[in-house]
């Protein structure tokens, strides 16, 4: 079953429970991933889908810290919950040390040297882990190896 699928089934089963945050939150989601079909005219494969669900966790995340600089301790249980329902959608995260060995596995086999060849390190990265980890500590990290 593809994400997409799985994310058509959740939405289904919240109409019939009558879950109407969780219900909307699935909507959302499926709305992102039909616009950006149409935008780029293709249908979107499951790392397609993760890219969706990580840009709007990302947003999520901002929308939190400035609530909570606002003072809206409502709305930032709000965005809270649809952050951790969005999160329930993509892989198991990848622990710091599976994320340091794969880090190191990529500069071994580009032969990174230096911060110029943080593109490279950073291309192979994104394919194994797209998903399963926060791709700016990823950036941050490979800086600090390369010594950046």
């Amino acid at each position: 079953m593809s994400l997409k699928e799985r994310i058509t089934d959740d939405m289904k089963a919240a109409m019939r429970s009558g879950e109407k945050e969780r219900l909307g939150v699935i909507r959302m989601v499926t709305s992102a991933i039909k616009q950006r079909e149409v935008d780029e005219r293709i249908t979107l494969d499951d790392a397609q889908v993760f890219s969706v669900l990580e840009k709007m966790i990302k947003q999520r995340k901002e929308s939190i810290v400035q609530f909570a600089a606002g003072n809206r301790p409502d709305l930032v249980e709000k965005e809270n919950a649809e952050v951790a329902l969005l999160q329930s959608y993509l892989p198991s995260q990848l622990s710091e040390t599976e994320l340091d060995a794969l880090i190191g596995e990529a500069i071994t086999s580009t032969g990174a040297a230096s911060i110029k060849d943080m593109g490279k390190v950073m291309a192979i990265i994104k394919g194994k882990a797209q998903g399963r980890a926060d791709l700016g500590k990823v950036g941050t990290k490979i800086k600090a190896k390369l010594g950046g």
